[in-house]
């Protein structure tokens, strides 16, 4: 009998395990109060300091990435309160779907500008010098613009009460509901397996021409690599475990019908998707400090007490940094 309420908890996007989902929200709680500054002053200084659409391409997709991570932000605080309360999301149908479209747009166009970087990226250390489409694109904002676009039809799908309480193929459903279960869960997956393989590829081959090259600042050399390694590891740790929770969720679904694993496999996924949210604090720290023009930049507006010498001067027309005579970071 607790079984089956439990259960039926579930589909009705109600939490069972009361005080483990009032974990997760200290958690969305603790990732909202240390990631909104962090992005928010990046985010200020692309815009008043650098004038990003003034500047090189890679400014302008590191613009598009803190943005999609701030907007997801928003939606942290709303995912919490309804954790607090018992509830896997809002009763509220029309809060539910809006909490779904800025949650899967916003997280698909940080995925999207991390593999788009990381494309830049390995085509300027693989193939210096080589003509290339996104090489043409990229000097143009609309580019930008474009993937925006793009990832509204896949934002869709998701957008339905069902995918929120992980209630695809729950076994009784019709052929037409079937088919929507599947598209939906096929468009969650590629979303994220398919920018992972090329990820996978790209940091592989600049990882090895890195390696391979023996002309140059080895400092710098090593910077790049931990650079890109990077990439793959804030990927790993924030999309693949609730990609492969939500997997094991569905095969749990279709063959399993004890009702306490689908409740444990629920609440593992649940858990896992909030473990994601980490990506909007890690993002900033991989991309933006990783660049010591960036960082001496942050230090000396935010933190001027950290930097000793002459502040670090820009010229906001270009964005670039020149090298200071004397400016150095503790």
């Amino acid at each position: 009998m607790g079984n089956s309420t439990d259960l039926q908890e579930i589909e009705d996007c109600l939490a069972t395990n009361k005080k483990l989902y009032k974990f997760y929200a200290a958690v969305m709680i603790l990732i909202f109060i240390l990631a909104l500054p962090l992005n928010a002053s990046i985010l200020h200084l692309f815009i008043f300091k650098l004038k990003f659409w003034k500047s090189n391409s890679n400014n302008i997709f590191l613009f598009n990435l803190v943005l999609a991570d701030i907007l997801l932000l928003f939606c942290l605080p709303i995912k919490a309160y309804n954790f607090i309360h018992g509830e896997r999301r809002s009763n509220n149908d029309v809060v539910c779907k809006a909490m779904l479209f800025m949650l899967f747009l916003n997280r698909g166009a940080s995925i999207a500008f991390l593999t788009v970087t990381s494309i830049d990226r390995y085509f300027n250390v693989v193939h210096p010098g080589r003509k290339n489409l996104l090489r043409a694109l990229k000097k143009s904002p609309q580019i930008s613009i474009i993937i925006w676009l793009l990832l509204l039809p896949l934002t869709i799908p998701t957008m339905l009460e069902t995918f929120e309480c992980c209630n695809s193929h729950k076994g009784n459903d019709t052929l037409i509901e079937s088919v929507v279960d599947s598209l939906r869960e096929v468009v969650f997956f590629t979303q994220i397996l398919i920018p992972f393989v090329i990820l996978v590829y790209c940091t592989a081959r600049i990882v090895n021409r890195l390696r391979k090259k023996t002309v140059g600042d080895t400092t710098k050399l090593k910077r790049a690599v931990f650079l890109v390694s990077s990439v793959m590891v804030v990927f790993s740790v924030c999309f693949l475990p609730c990609t492969i929770a939500r997997m094991l969720l569905l095969i749990v679904r279709v063959r399993d019908k004890s009702d306490g694993l689908q409740d444990g496999a629920a609440v593992a996924f649940d858990g896992l998707m909030v473990l994601s949210y980490m990506d909007c604090l890690l993002d900033p720290l991989v991309y933006c400090f990783c660049s010591t023009k960036f960082k001496g930049l942050y230090l000396s507006n935010y933190f001027p007490f950290l930097v000793r010498g002459d502040p670090l001067p820009i010229e906001s027309s270009t964005g670039n940094t020149p090298k200071p005579q004397r400016n150095n970071v503790i």
